[in-house]
């Protein structure tokens, strides 16, 4: 079973730069076969959405079910784009599952989605670590008010769970 660790957001990726200030982050690494370069970073993203626990998406129904009944809006699946639209043929701006594409490069690609109450980011960045490669997966949520703490008091500890069985899911 492949390696999930926790770890600090790293410092040479955008997503870095977008910390200052925020309510909550955490970050979860996996290794990739010492003799794989690996996938680009959205492709990984691609494939992580692809092979998304069915508790997680019966998790994201229940959550969308729920902040309709405050006015927040529904998000829809992690796995809810087009699977035969090529990873080159995607820009910044567009939608994948419940994210916008906000930053793409050949080593990172971060997805978010923001709204009255918080500010949600995540990036897949591709690096080396003690010269084998890794994508180092990070979540940066920015709160705006207290609805969006609120909110977090209840996913936080919840994506900590989430996140590194998510990878692991997909590493299998």
């Amino acid at each position: 079973m492949t390696k999930i660790r926790a770890t600090e957001v790293p410092a040479t990726s955008e997503i870095y730069r977008r910390l200052p200030g925020a309510y909550f982050y955490d970050c979860y690494e996996v290794p990739l076969p010492a003799e794989d370069a690996g996938p680009s970073a959205l492709t990984f993203a691609l494939q992580t959405f692809l092979h998304m626990p069915g508790w997680v998406e019966l998790l994201m129904r229940l959550r969308n079910r729920l902040v309709r009944l405050v006015g927040l809006k529904d998000l829809g699946s992690f796995n809810d784009f087009d699977r035969l639209k090529a990873a080159s043929n995607y820009r910044v701006g567009d939608r994948i599952g419940i994210f916008s594409l906000r930053y793409l490069s050949e080593n990172e690609v971060i997805l978010g989605d923001s709204d009255k109450h918080l500010d949600v980011q995540v990036s897949a960045f591709k690096s080396t670590r003690h010269g084998s490669p890794v994508f180092a997966v990070s979540t940066v949520v920015h709160v705006h008010n207290r609805l969006g703490k609120f909110y977090m008091f209840f996913v936080g500890p919840a994506h900590k769970v989430i996140a590194p069985a998510t990878l692991r899911r997909k590493s299998l």
